[in-house]
């Protein structure tokens, strides 16, 4: 804020709320970069606006996409430079709160399925975040307007107690300052003050009370009339009673996250951050109780970090065509505010974040997802098919990040045929998988980047069409890495998968890095694997360095770097494990006829016993009548 706003200065005339009037504050000055569908438009997002030389600060305005542009309330500052004690104090935390905000969720299991109370518990979680940030932001301009020192002051010589109240709830000053305006109707200490009036008691807003469910669902109306771009599903189709809504509402409310604190003792985090956080938690954890369908909104985490760290997108456009919840936008962000000061390409989140969706409530998830963590999105103009109505066909992306889903049989449309998108070859009508590739490769810059997730089938398939596809891509030295990955890293399938690296500006021409990641991580639990960091370091560390030729080197039953003679020899397969080789063991100094001496004679004991075993198993069988 600048003194050039002189309206909040020193006299009646100056300071009257006809002067906080759209000429001022304007929805051109404040423009639909902060809250509305037009903030990404064709003139600000041009094709020519956005090559790779042209991604300057100056072209995305400071309300949408720097660093600075989110207010305290919203952001945490990297600047803080959190210490590792710090982090695990965070994380501690975390964890605590996270038990305790699930655990309260799971109230709702019996009463919901998980499909369903996922929008219950995610819609509140972002009235809470949404109200937290909109208070902050109101706290400090009510500093701001006490402050005599400050531009803003406001003389109560001057002004009556009144006309400073409705300068707080002046709109302008939230819009500003890229906050989500809140009328009172959507404000969670208005809500938690009214969830036990009687049915017919007259609201403090206007209209009467008629049940929580339809309390919250009145709170989203006004949201999406405020903030054109967000979609909530309505919960009062749900008929809960209002008593479970009653006890999540007061758990939120009796968790602090504007001042966390954990055994008495403050936690150095934003309320965003840790909101942010626990919609990733709750995402992960609706994503594995509701299983096969929960991997069409959920990437797991450690998939999504691992591949925002090998393609390090610091500024440009961000796309995901099969974008479920956002996942990948969300980890863009982190990484690029992780590496503010430690990387001169980190010093401004200068991105932009496309992406389409199919499924309706995902699409609405994601949106969600976007604001509470700050992020301007363009997510075209609601849930739609990639392939048969593409919102964004014509704009070239620097980043391109997907896991859509595997083997899709049921995609092909007559229109299809021919499509500009289909420069390798056509797609079979039984497989997807080409399908999404293309379509990426497709919206690809000069400079792009792909890396897309899919079945380890595509690195192999032999029918004729994917095999000539998979031949030509390679052959347009598109291809720049291929990472086989372990299995049960999914929540929703168990068919192995591998990572495609694709890059229009490969450093090294006529190669292609294969890793084997196959042997990496560790099991979570009984039903999923994970990659701690180290693991995703390894990765990839080793691929940068192969990219800069600064240190790598061929590791045996790892990672091995091809010609792309080596690949044509290989009928252009691109399994990993066919380059990498096997792991050389050490040899132990054993004498070999001494193992297998050892071996057969425990081998025979086995035998033995289990001959024991059969007979005593037959006679018991015998007592019992059945010879």
């Amino acid at each position: 804020m600048h003194s050039q706003q002189g309206t909040l200065q020193c006299q009646t005339a100056q300071h009257s709320t006809a002067q906080h009037s759209t000429a001022q504050h304007s929805t051109a000055q404040h423009s639909t970069a902060q809250h509305s569908t037009a903030q990404h438009s064709t003139a600000q997002h041009s094709t020519a606006q956005h090559s790779t030389a042209q991604h300057s600060t100056a072209q995305h305005s400071t309300a949408q996409h720097s660093t600075a542009q989110h207010s305290t309330a919203q952001h945490s500052t990297p600047a803080n430079n959190p210490t590792s004690d710090d982090l695990k104090f965070q994380h501690a935390f975390l964890a605590e709160l996270d038990d305790k905000l699930w655990q309260s969720a799971e109230k709702l299991r019996s009463k919901l399925s998980p499909a369903d109370y996922k929008f219950v518990v995610l819609g509140l979680v972002f009235l809470k975040y949404a109200s937290d940030s909109f208070n902050a932001h109101k706290h400090t301009l009510q500093a701001q307007f006490t402050d005599p020192n400050n531009d803003f002051y406001l003389d109560p010589e001057i002004f009556t107690p009144e006309e400073i109240a409705a300068e707080l709830g002046e709109k302008d000053h939230y819009l500003r300052a890229n906050v989500f305006y809140l009328p009172q109707a959507a404000r969670w200490d208005e809500l938690k003050n009214v969830i036990t009036l009687n049915a017919g008691t007259e609201l403090p807003w206007g209209g009467k009370f008629n049940g929580v469910s339809n309390l919250i669902d009145s709170a989203f109306d006004a949201i999406e009339q405020e903030n054109k771009k967000l979609k909530f599903e309505r919960i009062a189709r749900f008929e809960l009673e209002d008593k479970y809504l009653v006890q999540l509402i007061q758990l939120f409310s009796s968790t602090d996250f504007s001042q966390p604190k954990f055994n008495g003792v403050p936690v150095k985090m934003a309320a965003k951050d840790i909101l942010g956080h626990v919609y990733e938690y709750f995402l992960g954890k609706f994503a594995r109780e509701e299983g096969k369908l929960g991997g069409e909104f959920f990437t797991p985490k450690s998939i999504v970090s691992l591949i925002v760290e090998m393609l390090e997108p610091y500024r440009g456009r961000i796309y995901d065509p099969a974008m479920g919840s956002g996942g990948f936008f969300v980890q863009a962000d982190r990484f690029i505010r992780e590496h503010q000061g430690l990387d001169p390409r980190g010093k401004k989140a200068d991105i932009s974040i496309f992406g389409q969706e199919l499924n309706k409530t995902t699409w609405q998830l994601a949106a969600m997802n976007m604001a509470i963590h700050g992020l301007d999105f363009d997510f075209g103009r609601g849930a739609a098919n990639t392939f048969t109505a593409p919102q964004h066909l014509d704009k070239k992306m620097d980043f391109i990040m997907a896991n859509p889903p595997f083997n899709i049989k049921e995609w092909w449309d007559k229109s299809l045929k021919g499509d500009v998108r289909w420069q390798f070859g056509e797609p079979p009508a039984g497989n997807a998988n080409f399908a999404w590739l293309q379509h990426m490769i497709h919206h690809l810059s000069d400079n792009g980047k792909i890396a897309m997730v899919m079945a380890n089938g595509s690195m192999s398939a032999n029918t004729s069409s994917e095999a000539a596809i998979r031949q030509a891509i390679l052959q347009a030295d598109l291809v720049e890495a291929m990472v086989a990955l372990p299995a049960q890293l999914f929540t929703n399938v168990s068919i192995p998968a591998c990572i495609w690296i694709l890059n229009k500006a490969k450093p090294r021409r006529g190669e292609v890095l294969f890793l084997d990641a196959r042997n990496l991580g560790f099991m979570k639990d009984r039903r999923q694997r994970d990659f701690d960091p180290a693991d995703i370091q390894k990765i990839a560390q080793t691929y940068h360095r192969w990219q800069q030729q600064n240190g790598y080197v061929n590791v045996p039953a790892f990672c091995y770097s091809a010609e792309l003679s080596e690949i044509a020899a290989n009928d252009f397969v691109l399994t990993p494990g066919r380059y990498v080789g096997a792991e050389e063991l050490d040899d132990n100094g054993g004498n070999f006829a001494e193992t297998m001496q050892n071996l057969t004679a425990v081998l025979k004991q086995q035998f033995a016993q289990s001959a024991e075993l059969e007979a005593k198993i037959k006679a018991n069988l015998g007592e019992l009548g059945y010879e």
